[in-house]
C-alpha cells in the first residue's frame, strides 16, 4: 500500500472505511429487535437465539487472530475481499436457512468473515499519515457510536418492514458495495519481506512491546466504559425503567448525539493540543462522568436524566481518548499494521467482554457499579499514560 495524495482517492478511501464502520454495526446491534421473531420462526427460544451472538463472537475472536497476519503476508486487498465474500455469503445463507441448526451454521460463516473488519485500521495506517490518521480515527469512533445508538431504531423499522431476514439482506447489499469500492480503489503491492513472520512470530513480536500493549490498553479500557453501558442499558433502561423498546431506541439517539459532539471536542484537540494531553482530558472526562453518575443516582434516584447525563460525559471522554490512543499504539510497528490492529482488537473484545460481564451481574446495583467501573478504568489509564509518557522521557 502506499499514502494517497490524490484528493477524490482520499475521499473514496474515508467512503469505503465509513462503509465498513457502518457494515460493523449490523451481525451484533441491528438484529436484537428481531429476536422475538425469530425465535417464533425458528420455534425456539428467545435464549437460543441470544446464543448466536456469543457464537458469533467467538467465530470474530478467531478470525481476528488469523486476519490481521494475514494481510501483513499476502495484502490487505485480497484478505477483505476474501473476507466481506464470506461474510456475504454468511449473512445471505442465514436469511435464506429454513431450520435453526443451518441459521446457527451460516452464522459462524459470518461471523469468521466480520474478521476483516479489523482490517480499517491498517488501512489507515497504510493509506494516511500523520494528523490525517488521527483524525480519520476520531471520525471512526464517532460513526461507530452513532451507528451503535441508532442501530436499534433502525431494526425496528427492518422489522417492521422486512422481517428478522431485513437485517442480513440489508447486509448483503452495503457488503457486495462495499466489495466492489475496495476492489476499484486498493492497491495491493508485495509486503516488504522483513514483515513475512509467522503468525506466532508476528504476535510475539508486537505483544513483546510494552508501549504496543500499554497504549491499546488505553483504548481498551476506554471503549470498556461505553461497552459495558450498551450491555446493561436495556436491564436499566427497559427493566427497572420500564421503557418500552421504542423508547428505549430514542434514548439510545441521545447517546448517539454524546458521540457526535464528543467528536467534535476530539477533532477541535486534536489541532491545538498534543497527544498526551487528549489521553490525560478524556481520562479526566470519564472520571468525572463516574463521580456524577454516583452524585445524582443518590440525589434524585434512577431516572434516564440521571443515567444519561453522566454517560454524555462518558462519552465525550471516550471518544477524545481512543483514537489518540489507538494511533500511538499503531505506529509503534507500521510495516505489521495487520498484525498490530488484530492484537490491540483481540485487547479491546477481551476488556470489554470480563468488564461488560461483570458490571451486568451487578443486580440492583448496576448503577453503583458502573459508575466505579468508570473511575476504576480511568484511573488505570491514566496510570498506564503516565508510564508512558515517562518511559518517553527517559528514552
Amino acid at each position: 500500500m502506499i499514502h494517497m495524495t490524490s484528493p477524490a482517492r482520499k475521499t473514496a478511501a474515508i467512503a469505503l472505511l465509513m462503509n465498513m464502520t457502518i457494515l460493523g454495526v449490523f451481525p451484533l446491534d441491528v438484529i436484537l429487535p428481531s429476536f422475538p421473531s425469530m425465535a417464533r420462526y425458528f420455534d425456539t427460544a428467545v435464549a437460543d437465539i441470544a446464543l448466536s451472538v456469543s457464537l458469533f463472537s467467538i467465530g470474530l475472536s478467531l478470525s481476528l487472530l488469523l486476519v490481521g497476519p494475514l494481510s501483513d503476508r499476502v495484502g490487505r486487498k485480497r484478505v477483505l475481499i476474501i473476507g466481506m465474500g464470506v461474510a456475504v455469503m454468511g449473512s445471505a445463507g442465514c436469511a435464506m436457512a429454513q431450520d435453526f441448526a443451518w441459521f446457527m451454521v451460516f452464522r459462524m460463516i459470518q461471523a469468521v468473515g466480520c474478521g476483516s473488519f479489523v482490517l480499517s485500521q491498517a488501512l489507515v495506517q497504510d493509506l494516511f499519515i500523520g494528523k490525517e490518521q488521527e483524525r480519520l480515527r476520531i471520525a471512526m469512533v464517532t460513526a461507530s457510536g452513532i451507528c451503535i445508538s441508532v442501530s436499534p431504531l433502525f431494526g425496528s423499522w427492518l422489522q417492521t418492514w422486512l422481517d428478522w431476514r431485513g437485517s442480513f439482506q440489508v447486509f448483503v447489499i452495503i457488503g457486495l458495495l462495499l466489495i466492489l469500492k475496495a476492489w476499484l480503489l486498493l492497491d495491493d503491492p508485495s509486503p516488504p519481506s522483513d514483515v513475512r513472520l509467522s503468525i506466532v512470530n508476528a504476535y510475539r513480536q508486537v505483544l513483546r512491546d510494552r508501549s504496543f500493549v500499554g497504549y491499546w490498553l488505553i483504548s481498551a479500557l476506554a471503549f470498556s466504559c461505553h461497552f459495558a453501558f450498551i450491555v446493561v442499558s436495556p436491564i436499566i433502561l427497559m427493566e427497572q425503567l420500564g421503557l418500552t423498546p421504542y423508547r428505549f431506541a430514542l434514548v439510545l439517539l441521545l447517546y448517539g448525539a454524546a458521540y457526535v459532539l464528543g467528536g467534535i471536542a476530539a477533532g477541535w484537540m486534536n489541532r491545538w493540543m498534543d497527544g498526551n494531553t487528549q489521553i490525560v482530558t478524556g481520562q479526566r472526562l470519564i472520571a468525572s462522568a463516574g463521580v456524577l453518575m454516583l452524585a445524582l443516582y443518590h440525589l434524585w434516584g434512577l431516572t434516564v436524566m440521571t443515567v444519561m447525563l453522566p454517560m454524555i460525559l462518558c462519552t465525550a471522554g471516550t471518544t477524545i481518548t481512543r483514537p489518540i490512543a489507538t494511533s500511538r499504539a499503531m505506529g509503534r510497528f507500521p510495516l505489521a499494521a495487520g498484525t498490530c490492529a488484530s492484537a490491540g482488537n483481540v485487547i479491546i473484545f477481551v476488556c470489554g467482554g470480563l468488564v461488560s460481564s461483570l458490571v451486568s451481574q451487578s443486580g440492583e446495583q448496576v448503577m453503583n457499579v458502573l459508575a466505579i467501573t468508570f473511575l476504576v478504568l480511568s484511573g488505570i489509564g491514566m496510570g498506564l499514560n503516565a508510564r508512558e509518557q515517562r518511559s518517553a522521557h527517559a528514552a
